[in-house]
């Protein structure tokens, strides 16, 4: 899992509330378990004006103009701003693939469903919970600018605004352990490496009958 300390990165606007799992990554895509490729089928219903299929080139499929992806000022974003309850619906972790696949580091919003918001630090994305009323403000910053960017560095806990405006953010401890060091839930386990072999080695002199040892 990539490590995430701090990202600058060109905003996208989500500017609706409620979007939920099957709004980021449509339920026929779900046939594939390989964590990658999903980025061209995000936010397919919307950024498409035909119906995508699973392993479709997406070369030449009609395009939404009007959706904010296909639009060149937030081209290479890196940071999506949304609004309430992002990531709502069913838990299918396939939706954080698909955002981290496409590019995007990092979500902000007001609130978050809670197993999208858990399935994200396990999949490298940051999401970044703010009051509604900043959230607001910075979606007025980003519409008035072309090009509008943050930065958002998880060791100090803060978003930082092109203007200089330092906006500190809540994460819970091991959480910001897990993503500054790149870790997915096997590489929180692969820490403990030398206690796991110290048990196994201990188990295997107290049980031999487990590993093989008695013919």
């Amino acid at each position: 899992m990539k490590k995430f300390t701090q990202v600058t990165g060109i905003v996208a606007p989500m500017d609706r509330a409620n979007i939920d799992t099957d709004m980021i990554i449509p339920k026929q895509f779900l046939k594939s378990i390989k964590r990658t490729g999903f980025g061209k089928n995000l936010f397919d219903e919307l950024r498409y004006l035909d119906e995508g299929q699973p392993d479709q080139d997406c070369e030449g499929r009609p395009l939404n103009n009007d959706f904010v992806l296909n639009q060149a000022r937030y081209e290479g974003s890196t940071v999506l701003l949304a609004r309430q309850n992002f990531g709502c619906g069913s838990s299918r972790e396939h939706a954080p693939w698909a955002l981290e696949d496409y590019g995007f580091r990092c979500v902000i919003a007001p609130s978050f469903a809670d197993i999208f918001y858990n399935n994200c630090f396990k999949n490298g994305i940051l999401p970044v919970i703010l009051d509604e009323k900043i959230v607001d403000k910075l979606f007025v910053e980003l519409f008035d600018n072309e090009g509008y960017e943050l930065t958002i560095d998880l060791e100090s806990q803060c978003v930082k605004t092109t203007t200089g405006e330092i906006i500190p953010f809540e994460v819970d401890a091991f959480r910001k352990h897990c993503l500054v060091n790149g870790l997915d839930d096997i590489g929180v386990t692969l820490e403990n490496t030398d206690s796991i072999k110290a048990f196994e080695s201990k188990h295997k002199e107290t049980s031999p009958w487990l590993f093989g040892a008695i013919a």
